[in-house]
């Protein structure tokens, strides 16, 4: 799901990248000078970055429940399910990985086998989270995820070593896997968790990736945004480009989206306004109120009603 196909390689590479590199970015807002204005943190607190960029509940009561009045909300089947399929994904790119440096080039078909055991673990440890049938129907979307990705992966792999008669395992996995997922970031310059993972990171399409499973929202690029800020801090190079992709299922098929975007002032000025708000209500206690409009799946919505 990560991995672009052709026409959306031609709208990154001649649409995209050579837009987000003509357009200028403030340098007040490039994640590097996190020490100055407006980046520097206004109050001494860490906070998650999907505190920041989730903004289901309209006014972020959800955020104050959970860091100033300490309520635990039980997760909703849609929370579940999202964390489930995340791992299913995670897991069949690692899995990968682990099996070519194994096996080694030579025995790239074992590889192939190994890798159509679809890895159910992420369910097996949610069990006892939803019903039976939940289950029985997460596990069928688990399977479309995993035979997505086998598909997609294997003819990475095979269209590399045809072309590369000399190539390594390590090599092989740069070129065929470019992407690194779960990044672990620190955001402690920014004022967010030490402890941060983007989805998703990859190297030939240097982009910050995001994956979503569900309607698509307006707020969502501020995950992106956020992830770019932090990485530019960390790292100090530029992340200019950014993608959510949402993935959906219907009619027995997986159905992926992806949502490309620059990182451009507009959504960074953004996202430093909501991450002030965020410190301020947190540091100064301050019950924002219900929202207007209130959506009854909401794991806080018996603690506001």
């Amino acid at each position: 799901m990560y991995f672009l196909n052709s026409e959306e390689k031609k709208h990154l590479l001649k649409g995209y990248l050579p837009k987000s590199r003509k357009i200028h970015i403030d340098e007040d807002l490039r994640g590097w000078n996190w020490n100055q204005p407006p980046l520097a943190p206004i109050y001494d607190i860490k906070l998650p970055l999907y505190e920041i960029a989730n903004k289901y509940c309209s006014t972020c009561r959800d955020v104050y429940l959970r860091k100033v009045e300490n309520v635990k909300a039980k997760q909703n089947l849609d929370m579940i399910l999202g964390v489930i399929f995340h791992e299913a994904l995670v897991n069949f790119i690692i899995k990968a990985k682990r099996l070519i440096y194994i096996n080694g080039i030579g025995k790239c078909n074992d590889v192939f086998e190994e890798l159509k055991k679809v890895d159910f673990s992420p369910l097996d440890r949610r069990k006892d989270l939803i019903s039976p049938e939940e289950m029985e129907d997460a596990k069928n979307k688990v399977n479309f995820i995993w035979n997505y990705e086998y598909g997609q992966v294997i003819s990475r792999i095979q269209d590399v070593l045809s072309r590369q008669p000399y190539i390594n395992e390590d090599s092989l996995i740069s070129l065929a896997l470019p992407v690194v997922v779960e990044q672990k970031l620190d955001g402690s310059f920014l004022g967010l968790s030490k402890y941060l993972s983007a989805d998703a990171f990859t190297m030939s399409e240097p982009m910050v990736v995001d994956l979503k499973f569900g309607k698509k929202k307006d707020f969502h690029r501020l995950c992106t945004t956020g992830y770019a800020l932090v990485m530019e801090s960390v790292f100090e190079f530029p992340v200019n480009v950014g993608c959510i992709v949402y993935g959906n299922f219907k009619n027995n098929r997986l159905i992926i989206e992806k949502d490309f975007h620059i990182i451009d002032d507009e959504l960074r000025e953004w996202f430093i306004e909501e991450r002030d708000e965020r410190m301020h209500m947190v540091f100064e206690g301050i019950d924002p109120g219900l929202a207007e409009e209130c959506y009854d799946t909401c794991p806080y919505y018996a603690d506001c009603h």
